[in-house]
């Protein structure tokens, strides 16, 4: 589905802002500096960074909006994010560990990986023994 790789802090960013334009409806970067727990200057300089690269774009009001590249990226990691912690937790890792897991695993694993754990859990969802 990607096909440039775009660096882990990268994907980190524009994953936080997807998750806050969803809670939210709105990002700003003070928003999305409180989801990831960063300073406000590094948040600053992230954005600076992203919109040179036509990640994002800042809207009126300062709004942080997602480029249609930039929201690719950030559904993907979030798709990624989501399938794992979800994997993990059904595995029995605590739901806080598991978070914190699928994140540090989500940067790393392949399209192929990932792709094939997407299509056994898919399977699995469909499977009268799992459902029972």
């Amino acid at each position: 589905m990607q096909e440039k790789r775009h660096n882990e802090s990268q994907e980190d960013y524009l994953e936080g802002i997807y998750v806050v334009n969803q809670r939210k409806g709105y990002c700003r970067s003070i928003d999305l500096a409180e989801e990831l727990g960063y300073s406000k200057a590094s948040v600053s300089v992230a954005v600076s960074k992203m919109k040179a690269e036509n990640l994002l774009r800042i809207a009126h009001a300062g709004l942080l909006e997602l480029t249609e590249e930039g929201r690719k990226i950030a559904e993907y990691t979030f798709q990624k994010h989501s399938l794992l912690k979800k994997m993990l937790c059904e595995i029995g890792v605590d739901e806080r560990q598991a978070d914190i897991e699928a994140c540090q695993i989500e940067h790393i694993i392949s399209e192929e990986t990932f792709q094939r754990l997407a299509a056994a859990e898919n399977n699995c969802a469909r499977c009268k023994e799992c459902q029972s």
